[in-house]
């Protein structure tokens, strides 16, 4: 665990080279745990209190991660979520940059990679609360995770994404690829699709006369238009970041202010990152182990019911080492609705606690995950709430056996930040890496780690939990990422 440091970071720089540029730092308003999916090394924020946000301006990371969750909320909620966050940044980066820890800082409203989340509520806030600013960068693509974005036209795996599952959501369905007419149908016609500019793949080339071009174009931006990112290689991102730090955190005197709106992979492009403290067998060897030194057990928390989530749990449960316990959602749904819902529902967790503990028993590592498919609500307000009663119920579930446990995974992002924020009652955890491509391991904080305030649930110091997103990885991923962890190799 890195502890927060007394002293202001500065990136390393060669005593030849150019002086270093203004200390950068990039915020990141996360929708869910799961956007940290391709960087290291910082902390990731459950709370914005003074003090909280005062010591991860102050961690040595060049990214902040503030984890949101709006994405489980209405809208209204969720706009009342961002409101708050940033008007609890206000104050916190003047003390910051006062304090000299911090320069420059970027924003960037993290989302999901397949267009599901509560755009352009989100950017819009935060335009009236931290800017103006300049422009906005709409760039969902995803990289890793097989998301690209060519002529503006976002895709997963090369089908257009409103092609797939993801884009008949519930809460957040849409019915174009092309993201001048997402943006369109998203804010309900107040962003025409024809006012959308777009940086294409050629403009993004690592050639010195493209770099050039795309600086003229940036410097020149003004009023606030939005414009869709293409990216198909790390290399269209690391040339666009490269550019953004330029006129933000270099010698652009005023300094330009820009807004994003992305997925995790741009993350990389706008900062510079040295390479993982720990490979895939470092992390996996963090899971705890008993005061003998034996082993301890894990746990599996699957909320996300994606078609995607229904194929990793059902190769899972095919493992004879494991054993599945179900939360049967209509049943929960129908204890909701009807009398004494608080003394049913604590029934319920008990009879998932006890099941759960039957097969820790025996050797087996226990998966408590939802009944498959999406039961049909009368309202988008029912849906969400149940989604939040759910995540709840599981996550105090899981707090029940956590002291015990040697290892967490969590699919789904609200399962996590629910996990985390509610059932575990966390301020921060410090993420540590990527066990495998796009699935992060964080720490819980040792007690008494500088500015922050300690877990509220006991016995839980340096748990390792690896947040899945819902609509990330293959069949055999868990599978795979449950073997590395019982295996601690």
């Amino acid at each position: 665990m890195v502890e927060l440091p007394s002293e202001p970071f500065s990136l390393p720089h060669g005593p030849a080279g150019p002086p270093p540029a203004p200390r950068l730092k990039l915020i990141v308003f996360d929708d869910d745990p799961t956007g940290s999916q391709t960087v290291h090394s910082a902390p990731l924020l459950l709370r914005w209190d003074a003090s909280t946000l005062a010591a991860g301006l102050r961690h040595p990371s060049p990214l902040l991660f503030l984890l949101a969750n709006t994405r489980a909320l209405d809208p209204e909620a969720a706009r009342r979520r961002v409101i708050e966050i940033c008007q609890a940044l206000v104050p916190a980066l003047a003390e910051a940059r006062e304090a000299g820890a911090i320069e420059r800082w970027l924003v960037v409203s993290r989302g999901d990679s397949t267009l599901r989340g509560h755009f352009p509520l989100e950017v819009e806030v935060i335009e009236q609360e931290l800017g103006p600013f300049e422009a906005t960068f709409l760039a969902p693509a995803f990289l890793e995770g097989g998301r690209t974005t060519v002529g503006g036209v976002h895709r997963l795996e090369g089908v257009p994404v409103h092609q797939s599952p993801f884009a008949r959501d519930s809460l957040f369905g849409y019915g174009t690829s092309d993201l001048a007419a997402w943006a369109q149908e998203k804010s309900g016609g107040r962003i025409g699709a024809a006012a959308v500019q777009h940086l294409a793949l050629a403009e993004l080339e690592p050639t010195v006369a493209a770099q050039g071009a795309l600086r003229q174009r940036l410097e020149a931006l003004a009023g606030n238009p939005l414009l869709v990112v293409d990216a198909e290689l790390p290399a269209h991102l690391a040339a666009f970041g490269a550019v953004v730090r330029e006129l933000v955190a270099g010698s652009q005197n005023p300094p330009r202010r820009f807004l994003f709106q992305s997925a995790a992979s741009l993350l990389n492009g706008l900062v510079t990152l040295p390479p993982q403290p720990l490979d895939a067998q470092g992390l996996a060897a963090l899971c705890r182990r008993g005061p003998e030194g034996g082993r301890r057990p894990g746990l599996v928390l699957v909320g996300s019911h994606v078609p995607l989530a229904d194929a990793q749990l059902a190769t899972l449960l095919a493992e004879p080492g494991c054993g599945g316990v179900e939360v049967p959602v209509a049943r929960v749904h129908r204890v909701l609705e009807g009398p004494l819902p608080d003394t049913l529902l604590a029934s319920l967790e008990q009879e998932w606690l006890e099941r759960l503990r039957n097969l820790l028993a025996v050797g087996r590592t226990p998966v408590l995950y939802t009944s498959r498919g999406e039961l049909l609500c009368r309202h988008a307000a029912e849906r969400r709430a149940l989604g939040q009663a759910l995540a709840a119920a599981m996550a105090r579930v899981a707090a029940r056996l956590a002291p015990e446990l040697g290892y967490l995974i969590s699919k789904g992002g609200i399962t996590s930040h629910t996990l985390l924020a509610e059932g575990l009652g966390l301020a921060w955890v410090e993420l540590q890496g990527q066990l495998q491509p796009g699935l992060s391991l964080v720490l819980v904080p040792a007690a008494g780690s500088t500015g922050m305030a300690p877990a509220r649930l006991q016995g839980i110091e340096a748990l390792p939990l690896v947040t899945v997103p819902g609509n990330l990885g293959e069949a055999d991923t868990l599978v795979r990422l449950w073997q590395r962890l019982e295996s601690g190799a």
